[in-house]
């Protein structure tokens, strides 16, 4: 699909810096696009990027002052504008078929919504539940008595082990295992006895899930994922954890056994939690913090975790290690000690 940049002007609302006729055949970003594609510039810490782009068009602020070679849409909100864009240029969405594909094991219990897709070699055991308009992927796995809602998109090769509880709207990615066994262990006789985990996972409305993600089901009760929370690839969430509403969990984090994450928190990558803690509201986890009591709020950093501001200071201070040691052995040697 092409666009003139009259036409994009148009469409998004703002004020053209440019020839109108230029066309636009694609969108990336500054460091990527090339002639006949637009990008947008949002952040003034990537002038440098900007003024490099070989875009044709870039999106801009309207108080935008920098003389750039790239026409200009100058709008109120860039990003917004050139995802409108992207959405506009991207190709369709890819469209599976209602129906079970006849190489996939459906048990003659199991109760399928309408407009459901079930895709080649998916296995779907006694007593299961699918809502209307869910599509289950090529070689997925959804074990005994599992209730899946409306509107689900479950990629291959994904496993849903028995009893869980899916909502609706809800994204799981290929490799992502819900429900697996905690990891319970004690000591008995000089070996270690297997915990039984007996409970289930529940994942709320609008949850996305990354690939290869594992959340285990719990001892008792539930390991619970709340309504719009957002998990990245390789994320280990452990028996009875709950995430609260809108929390994002960033790639390669853990989070230990019984700990309770509130609502609207940010653990960046690698993120490490400890069990039997709570992270309040709105929180924020820095990049490979490892988090060892509760948190009450804030941003938090290092390892152990504590306030940022401290953080950094404490940083600062071993940092400065070096020069202080020069300094006392110098003062050491002038008093002949």
């Amino acid at each position: 699909m092409t666009f003139t940049l009259q036409e994009l002007a148009s469409m998004s609302g703002g004020e053209l810096v440019g020839d109108p006729a230029l066309k636009i055949t694609g969108a990336a970003s500054l460091a990527e696009a090339t002639a006949g594609e637009i990008s947008f510039f949002a952040n003034r810490k990537y002038v440098g990027i900007l003024r490099k782009t070989r875009a044709t068009a870039v999106f801009v602020p309207f108080d935008f002052s920098v003389p750039i070679a790239a026409a200009q849409i100058r709008v109120s909100n860039p990003t917004q504008a050139f995802e409108q864009v992207v959405l506009r240029l991207a190709p369709k969405p890819i469209t599976f078929a209602s129906g079970i594909h006849p190489s996939a094991i459906v048990d003659s219990s199991v109760r399928v919504g309408e407009r459901v897709s079930i895709q080649p070699h998916a296995v779907i055991e006694a007593g299961v539940k699918i809502g209307d308009e869910t599509i289950i992927g090529a070689g997925t796995y959804i074990g005994h008595e599992t209730i899946v809602g409306y509107g689900c998109l479950i990629y291959p090769r994904v496993t849903i082990r028995e009893r869980s509880r899916i909502g609706s709207r809800v994204i799981i990615h290929s490799g992502a295992v819900i429900g697996a066994d905690g990891f319970g262990f004690e000591m008995v006789d000089d070996r270690q006895e297997k915990i039984q985990q007996f409970g289930i996972v529940q994942i709320d409305d609008d949850v996305e899930i990354g690939a290869n993600t594992t959340i285990d089901r719990a001892r008792f009760g539930r390991t619970w994922i709340q309504e719009g929370a957002k998990i990245d690839n390789l994320v280990q969430i452990a028996h009875n954890v709950v995430v609260g509403k809108n929390s994002v969990i960033v790639a390669q984090t853990g989070i230990s056994g019984s700990t309770r994450v509130g609502e609207r928190v940010t653990m960046a990558g690698q993120v490490g939690i400890v069990g039997h803690v709570e992270i309040a509201d709105g929180s924020v986890i820095a990049a490979q913090s490892g988090v060892s009591k509760s948190v009450p709020g804030g941003v938090w950093f290092g390892y152990p975790a504590a306030p940022i501001a401290e953080a950094k200071q404490q940083i600062a201070w071993i940092r400065g290690l070096g020069k202080l040691f020069a300094r006392v052995k110098a003062i050491e040697k002038k008093l002949g000690l």
